[in-house]
């Protein structure tokens, strides 16, 4: 699939902009500030209906303004088109057409566009926290089936929901010293049923990403490192050896006393070593980057495997984090599909673009 026009309206510092994109590969080259990453931003939120900076929706609206456009129109492998029009409000519900009929729900538009994201805050995915690591998997997952965004939704509904109950318990009990009302046991049975039915699925689709994932990053670290050098992700978090449903009952106690969840799919890691160390704290930051660089055309690669479609690929400024030797690899080994590059100098030759556009002040200057 190809994104082959695009046009924003308020959104963020382009008050009007149109740009023609290319099926091959488009430079966006400006200097910092001019816009390129909000033009990077609106390509992706397309695709998950957020900010891969992490904003809040009423920040991709321009100042001054109580709402955004983004328009595209998307041309998919076997032919068709699609026009997406997303209105982004400051305030209230954001609105989405796609071939200018409303989607009842804002979401039914993930999978109508597909777009892969590499940006210097991807280092986050190996530095960062339990939760990075998380969203990273879960992300792909969506990527790959849409039906994942609700399940995980789903899980998020319902850890709040035992965990309002918990807070509850840990006031009737003392902070768990005493007995466990039985009306207050019974609700927590009938949430931990459901949370153990959800999460085990839930569960069993992320090891099974992580160990397609482990054999593909394997091979992307390869080629940008130029070395071979073993990788290996593990997903192996204990509730699933015994099942949700049976970890719940043995943590129960000290979720009460706690008031919050302690087991489940909602604080799992994903352990990531290179060489047999610890990424996170044995790597260097070059190391790490190029880990994350991995990850990152892993995903894509195995999205376009199981899809049979190319996502969008924007690489947003991430050549100025890296050596000569590292930025010629990734351009050498990038799959074949839309590719979108921004950067603030000049591009090396390796990257042989199709199109380039210049940006200045949230506009196209040639």
């Amino acid at each position: 699939m190809i994104v082959s026009h695009l046009e924003l309206v308020d959104f963020r510092n382009y008050a009007s902009a149109t740009f023609d994109l290319t099926a091959g590969t488009t430079a966006v080259i400006g200097d910092n500030g001019q816009g390129k990453t909000n033009l990077a931003e609106a390509l992706a939120y397309l695709a998950t209906l957020s900010s891969f900076r992490g904003a809040p929706g009423d920040a991709l609206v321009r100042v001054g303004r109580d709402q955004a456009i983004i328009r595209a129109t998307v041309g998919h492998d076997d032919g068709r088109e699609s026009l997406i029009e997303a209105e982004l409000v400051a305030n209230g519900r954001n609105r989405v057409q796609v071939n200018r009929q409303k989607l009842n729900r804002v979401r039914d538009l993930l999978g109508t566009v597909r777009v892969t994201v590499f940006s210097p805050d991807d280092l986050v995915v190996v530095k960062g926290g339990p939760g990075d690591r998380r969203r990273f998997l879960d992300d792909t997952l969506v990527a790959l089936a849409t039906r994942y965004d609700s399940v995980r939704l789903e899980i998020d509904r319902i850890v709040k929901q035992r965990n309002t109950l918990l807070k509850q318990a840990q006031k009737a009990t003392g902070g768990g010293r005493s007995e466990l009302p039985d009306d207050v046991a019974v609700t927590l049975d009938v949430w931990d049923r459901r949370f153990a039915e959800i999460a085990d699925q839930f569960g069993h689709a992320r090891a099974t990403l992580v160990a397609r994932l482990s054999t593909m990053a394997q091979q992307a670290h390869a080629e940008l490192a130029g070395e071979r050098t073993p990788i290996e992700l593990r997903y192996e978090p204990g509730w699933r050896r015994v099942g949700l449903l049976a970890a719940l009952a043995e943590a129960r106690a000290d979720d009460v006393r706690r008031g919050v969840s302690t087991v489940g799919p909602h604080r799992d890691e994903v352990e990531m070593s290179i060489g047999g160390l610890p990424s996170r704290t044995h790597a260097s930051q070059g190391e790490q980057r190029t880990l994350a660089l991995a990850l990152r055309l892993a995903g894509h690669r195995l999205v376009t495997e199981r899809t049979g479609s190319a996502p969008v690929l924007v690489l947003d400024d991430v050549l100025s984090e890296l050596d000569d030797h590292r930025a010629t690899a990734l351009l050498a080994h990038l799959p074949d599909g839309q590719v979108v590059i921004t950067t603030a100098g000049e591009l090396p030759e390796a990257a042989r673009t199709d199109r380039v556009l210049r940006i200045a002040n949230g506009a196209v200057v040639d």
